[in-house]
């Protein structure tokens, strides 16, 4: 459904179907109705859903979430429940899909003390897809390497499903720090150093791992030995 044939009245009544919604699979197809919306006027009701007991239904109101894109950032950012930790988990995930930069230190944080491999994961990935092409230099800068901190310290995660995000996140970023954007090529190597210590590391108990960083030190023209 595009929001420009979708009334405001419409989406009223999308709201109140998931707000009456009286099973979980009432509240599941309500939530996919006004998800597939995409329209700025559900998120708050997108973002409660997240907060339920229903994965399938919060599954849906971050694909929502995701479609509405920037629109729902503040919402989302707003409406974050310190005390509900599904929530969180499932924002962080909006978040991560949508790549607003006003997301930054709710990702930086997931990856850094999530308990969740799983939320961990989406973070990584969020941080390497920001966008930061709309940020003037200097800002584009610093975000790049607030991003790059976070994705190096993510190195040592001890699940290897978020090391593996992490290096995708590290070859998203890349573009961001390269040294015509970045202070000098210090970004660069760090970034390039990170993922060879990811490829040639004895201890990784996962080989994925291993392919997956020289497949993105070989896209990045990176020679890795």
């Amino acid at each position: 459904m595009s929001t420009s044939v979708v009334t405001q009245s419409d989406v009223a009544a999308l709201v109140e179907a998931v707000q009456r919604a009286d099973s979980a699979l009432g509240l599941l197809q309500a939530t996919q109705a006004l998800a597939a919306s995409a329209h700025p006027d559900g998120a708050t009701c997108l973002v409660e859903v997240l907060g339920f007991n229903n994965p399938g239904a919060a599954v849906a109101a971050v694909d929502g979430l995701i479609a509405i894109g920037v629109p729902a950032v503040d919402t989302i950012l707003t409406n974050i429940d310190g005390y509900n930790y599904g929530a969180r988990a499932w924002a962080v995930r909006a978040l991560a899909g949508i790549g607003d930069v006003r997301g930054l230190e709710v990702l930086e944080d997931a990856l850094g003390k999530d308990i969740g491999p799983s939320v961990r994961r989406a973070a990584a990935r969020g941080l390497g897809q920001l966008r930061l092409d709309a940020l003037p230099p200097p800002q584009r800068r610093t975000t790049a390497e607030r991003c790059l901190q976070a994705l190096v310290e993510g190195c040592r995660d001890g699940e290897w499903v978020v090391r593996y995000a992490v290096v995708v996140g590290l070859e998203s970023l890349a573009p961001a720090v390269h040294p015509e954007l970045a202070e000098g090529p210090a970004a660069q190597q760090r970034l390039h150093d990170a993922l060879i210590g990811l490829c040639r590391n004895p201890t990784e108990e996962a080989p994925v791992v291993q392919l997956r960083a020289a497949l993105a030190l070989q896209r990045l023209g990176v020679n890795h030995g």
